[in-house]
């Protein structure tokens, strides 16, 4: 079970300040870049739907588009591959990189590589691993997970990096500046990129009448992961699917706009399957690894709305949880509201719940996400299958039996509400309550909120004399 596991890392969070800082240094610019972005692109709305209704056409039509892909891929000279779960797909390219007599092996971010544990089960193996985004560069040097899917070291500062880079890097540099160690990184990996044998990408778009895969990066790691090497491995889940280049596009708009608030980004590639006789330069051998690992299950389990999500990040960005505890906290791949919604069908609900139960519910993340995915209403159903499984803890169980009470009972509720209000007023001190009975939980790590002399019924109705007055 992890749910000890998660209170405990979010216990650890919390008690991080340099953590707080590198959280919120990142997702606050996030925020007001992707405001600007929006504010900027009067289309941004009208674009939101017909990216909605792309995404669910898809998934209506899912085993068709599938299919046509398949086909098309497979005439471009791709060798496509279907994968049931995370071991299988880990194991297809394994045994690829096997077979290609694989020594070194680049790999550009991809968090479906991630959700498929595709980096330890290279390890096992002895392949040397060169993650290639900037980013995962120096998670893979720290020795951390990502804690982010659209900035894997967003939990790390300027200063561990410079630690990182002085420490790992073969001709370290004693400038403290971004560009000075983004100049490092790049003469760390040239040479990777030229003597690989391998490069895995993941994809942000597989192109259903084409047979093509697109890439979307800003550093151009992905181009140099798939050109040099001979072979190129794609590993991508089922849903990615759209019909065509046209409708790819006000896809790449929204999520451009969504995960770096920029007009568009530096790189966008569309590959093609391996090289033909005359290109070149492009692999010689071009493999597709498609995913299931849960996603038709989501079709069952009435949460297929989650399968419109274009991993852009915006739904974590703007999450107030996640702003407090980061990405690790939550024990797996996917964080913040994204991830209390995938995780359960990737872990299982008993090993997933307790992240789920963590969420405010305020629904600032459907309010940002650029293909309108009810995330409140997707975790809520988790939480009603929580309870009817019996997955929570009895204590919780009963907690919430006695709310259920007091709710049926207006005249007890505002009691207890008033009751309350008078217990707490001793423990407050300049509208702050640093500690108070039955409130270790909220007080170990931060205040609560003291109350404003009255209830919101009281208020309510206070408000409700003075205007019909």
């Amino acid at each position: 079970m992890k749910q000890n596991k998660f209170k405990r890392n979010v216990s650890d969070a919390l008690n991080n300040p340099k953590l707080k800082v590198a959280i919120r240094r990142t997702t606050d610019r996030a925020d007001a870049k992707r405001a600007t972005a929006v504010k900027n692109f009067p289309g941004f709305d009208r674009t939101r739907e017909q990216g909605q209704k792309i995404k669910d056409h898809v998934i209506e039509y899912l085993d068709y588009y599938l299919a046509e892909f398949e086909r098309n891929a497979i005439a471009n000279g791709s060798i496509v591959h279907w994968a049931k779960n995370a071991e299988h797909a880990s194991q297809i390219v394994v045994d690829i990189c096997h077979e290609q007599g694989a020594k070194k092996i680049t790999r550009s971010k991809s968090m479906l590589g991630e959700e498929i544990g595709l980096p330890a089960a290279l390890d096992r193996e002895d392949f040397e691993r060169v993650e290639t985004d900037l980013a995962e560069h120096i998670i893979q040097l720290a020795g951390d997970p990502p804690s982010h899917i659209v900035w894997p070291a967003l939990h790390l500062t300027r200063e561990d990096v410079v630690d990182l880079f002085r420490e790992n890097h073969q001709n370290p540099i004693e400038s403290t500046q971004v560009v000075d160690l983004v100049s490092s990184a790049r003469r760390e990996l040239r040479h990777h990129f030229l003597s690989a044998d391998v490069g895995i990408t993941g994809a942000n778009f597989l192109v259903a009448d084409t047979g093509q895969v697109c890439t979307v990066t800003n550093e151009g790691n992905a181009e140099l992961t798939t050109t040099p090497p001979k072979v190129h491995i794609v590993t991508a889940g089922i849903e990615k699917l759209v019909p065509s280049i046209a409708h790819a596009m006000p896809l790449l708009r929204l999520l451009v706009r969504s995960a770096t608030g920029a007009d568009i980004t530096q790189y966008t590639t569309f590959h093609n399957g391996p090289k033909r006789g005359t290109d070149l330069d492009g692999p010689e051998h071009c493999h597709i690894v498609l995913v299931d690992n849960g996603r038709t299950n989501m079709l069952k389990d009435d949460m297929k709305e989650m399968l419109r999500c274009i991993r852009c990040g915006a739904c974590m960005n703007h999450c107030v949880v996640y702003k407090h505890i980061g990405g690790h906290a939550y024990g797996s791949v996917y964080p913040g509201p994204m991830g209390a919604v995938i995780t359960p069908n990737i872990d299982g609900l008993n090993n997933a719940f307790e992240p789920v139960s963590a969420c405010t519910l305020n629904g600032k993340c459907q309010e940002v996400c650029p293909v309108n995915i009810p995330l409140p209403t997707l975790i809520r159903a988790w939480r009603k299958k929580a309870w009817e499984k019996k997955v929570d803890t009895i204590r919780n169980r009963f907690l919430v039996a006695c709310f259920s009470q007091l709710a049926q009972r207006p005249r007890l509720f505002q009691f207890t509400t008033n009751m309350a209000i008078l217990m707490m007023k001793p423990f407050s001190r300049r509208g702050w309550i640093r500690w108070m009975p039955f409130a270790g939980s909220w007080t170990t790590n931060r205040d609560l909120l003291a109350p404003q002399g009255q209830s919101f019924i009281q208020q309510y109705q206070k408000n409700r004399e003075r205007h019909e007055a």
